[in-house]
């Protein structure tokens, strides 16, 4: 684990494998940390040189600055290109999940000559109402996020793994727990006003799609209008599969990423 200064915030990440392979950046969805790619991380290493990090105010990175009232997807995408030169690569490979999607869009849309392919899971060039990420943003800041988890937690994931694995959905409770409760608050009035369909029409970046049968956050449908609005092929859709891949099945999911980007 690593540590950087941005705009005066500390950025956790770790920078792992050989130097002289390509570099594949990782970003991971809302109310998570980069641990959801562990699984996937010594297979990719065999193809890739890889970067994870955690977004503003979850893991070990710092909280959003007060000074600041407001958390915009160039923000993100920009935190992200600091790392990628951190890394001293020019150009990169990006996967991302959920927010993790949206920060791939902005770097698609708006720095497609850093990237060498974008992989974007369980997202959206909508995600959800602007209605209702205020209202969560509102209730985060009234409640705090150890009482939002009970129930946010479980629509992460498929009904299967939330019937078979108990302690991983419990586990998943406790981290978004931990994590900043203004940080979480402004990145999700952020989702509330994003809007990429039209910023992505004229995209040339390699870009492959990949969601879950179950989503309940980001539905099939969901990725097919994003497919339609950047011109993509049509979305890899995983049967029984929720909202985060890498942690139901993260052998398929670097299966996608090996064949398609090694």
């Amino acid at each position: 684990m690593a540590f950087l200064k941005h705009n005066g915030r500390t950025v956790c990440y770790r920078l792992l494998g050989d130097s002289t392979k390509p570099l594949l950046m990782l970003a991971h969805p809302l109310g998570m940390t980069q641990a959801v790619w562990d699984d996937m991380i010594p297979a990719l290493l065999n193809s890739f040189r890889v970067l994870t990090w955690d977004l503003p105010g979850h893991g070990a990175s710092a909280a959003w600055p007060e000074a600041s009232d407001q958390i915009t997807p160039e923000d993100l995408s920009q935190e992200a290109l600091v790392l990628a030169t951190a890394a001293e690569a020019q150009r990169f490979h990006f996967a991302g999940t959920s927010i993790g999607g949206v920060i791939g869009q902005q770097l698609v849309s708006k720095h497609a000559d850093r990237l060498l392919s974008a992989t974007l899971t369980n997202t959206g060039a909508v995600i959800g109402t602007p209605d209702a990420w205020n209202t969560r943003s509102a209730s985060v800041l009234e409640l705090g996020l150890s009482t939002m988890a009970v129930d946010i937690v479980p629509r992460w994931f498929g009904p299967s793994v939330c019937e078979q694995q108990p302690a991983l959905v419990e586990g998943w409770r406790v981290i978004m727990g931990r994590g900043d409760n203004r940080s979480y608050a402004l990145l999700c009035e952020m989702l509330g006003r994003v809007d990429f369909r039209e910023m992505l029409s004229e995209q040339r970046v390699p870009l492959r799609l990949v969601g879950g049968s179950d989503d309940v956050a980001t539905p099939p449908d969901t990725l097919r209008a994003l497919a339609d609005a950047s011109g993509a092929a049509e979305p890899v859709i995983l049967e029984q599969v929720g909202h985060v891949p890498s942690v139901e099945c993260p052998d398929k999911l670097t299966q996608i990423l090996v064949n398609n980007l090694a």
